[in-house]
């Protein structure tokens, strides 16, 4: 058996945790076997690695960044997702690779061809690539609005300046653009409610038989 391997993806505040939940939960209803799961994290050696990546009092260099998470992801690959998938599985997963690509390569690294080029060569390794992506966008003032609503407190990503967000975000729409018809850009403005319904029909169209 074959499963189906979905990823959310997105800047901060833009729903992916919440959607998650409702489209498992859907697929669920459904009668699919739905494993949920998210990066970094998603095994027990991936979140030891989070909290050091979201938490960590200590700074890594920008390539050790990069390496630290795709070694929390290859264990999750590994020990969660492949399992999964092997069992004929729907995967919903809250990030992937394509956040590394936008937090890291554009984010942090400014886009630099050297960086990127070392993030791809790293996304090769993984040996797993998502089935359909759907990109979360929402323009950064009501992201701020809505993590002000949420009131947790910030990881060390969240805090960093609007330069490194918007980059992010223009990052995001690069990989959508180069991905073809893996990501698809879902306008996340909408309720909640619709939102979940425009994300479900385009998971429905790729669901196996």
């Amino acid at each position: 058996m074959s499963g189906l391997f979905i990823t959310l993806e997105g800047g901060e505040g833009a729903g992916k945790s919440t959607q998650a939940v409702l489209l498992a939960e859907a697929l669920l209803a459904r009668g699919r076997k739905v494993l949920r799961t998210r990066e970094p994290g998603g095994s027990p050696g991936a979140e030891t690695l989070r909290t050091l990546l979201l938490e960590g009092n200590h700074a890594l260099g920008l390539r050790a960044e990069v390496m630290v998470h795709f070694a929390s992801r290859l264990d999750h690959v590994e020990n969660t997702i492949r399992p999964a998938l092997d069992a004929g599985m729907v995967v919903v997963c809250d990030r992937f690779y394509d956040s590394t690509l936008a937090y890291q390569g554009y984010g942090l690294g400014q886009g630099d061809p050297g960086c990127l080029s070392f993030i791809d060569r790293l996304i090769g390794l993984v040996g797993l690539a998502p089935d359909l992506t759907l990109l979360l966008d929402l323009p950064r003032d009501l992201a701020l609005a809505r993590l002000r609503q949420r009131g947790t407190r910030s990881d060390r990503y969240e805090r960093l300046d609007e330069a490194f967000h918007q980059r992010v975000a223009g990052g995001f729409h690069e990989i959508a653009r180069q991905a073809g018809t893996r990501v698809v850009t879902i306008p996340a403005t909408g309720s909640t409610q619709q939102v979940h319904e425009v994300m479900l029909h385009e998971v429905e169209q790729r669901l196996p038989a």
